[in-house]
C-alpha cells in the first residue's frame, strides 16, 4: 500500500469514527480509530493533526466537544478531557 493510499483511508476512517460516534455507536467508532491507528503504524505514518487531536490515547474514543469530550482554555493551552479522564493538553498562542 502506497502512502496516499494508506493517508487517504487514514482521513475516511477518522470522518467514519466522527460520524459513528455523532450517532451514538462510540464503539464502532473506537473500532475506525483502531484500525486507523494500525494503518499507520504498519505504514510508518504519523496520524493527520486532525486525527491525533480529536482521538483519546488511552481508549481510542473519537471526541466530540460536548458530547463525550470538555475543551477548556488554561494558561496558554487548550485542554481536552474525555469521559474516560485523560487530558491532552495543546499549546496556542
Amino acid at each position: 500500500m502506497s502512502d496516499a493510499v494508506a493517508v487517504e483511508r487514514i482521513e475516511r476512517l477518522a470522518s467514519l469514527a466522527a460520524e459513528a460516534t455523532r450517532e451514538d455507536d462510540v464503539e464502532r467508532g473506537r473500532s475506525y480509530v483502531r484500525t486507523a491507528r494500525q494503518i499507520a503504524q504498519r505504514q510508518r505514518l504519523t496520524l493527520p493533526r486532525e486525527v491525533r487531536r480529536w482521538t483519546c490515547d488511552r481508549c481510542d474514543a473519537y471526541l466530540i466537544p460536548g458530547k463525550n469530550a470538555r475543551v477548556r482554555t488554561q494558561d496558554g493551552h487548550v485542554v481536552v478531557t474525555c469521559d474516560c479522564g485523560e487530558i491532552a493538553r495543546y499549546p496556542y498562542e
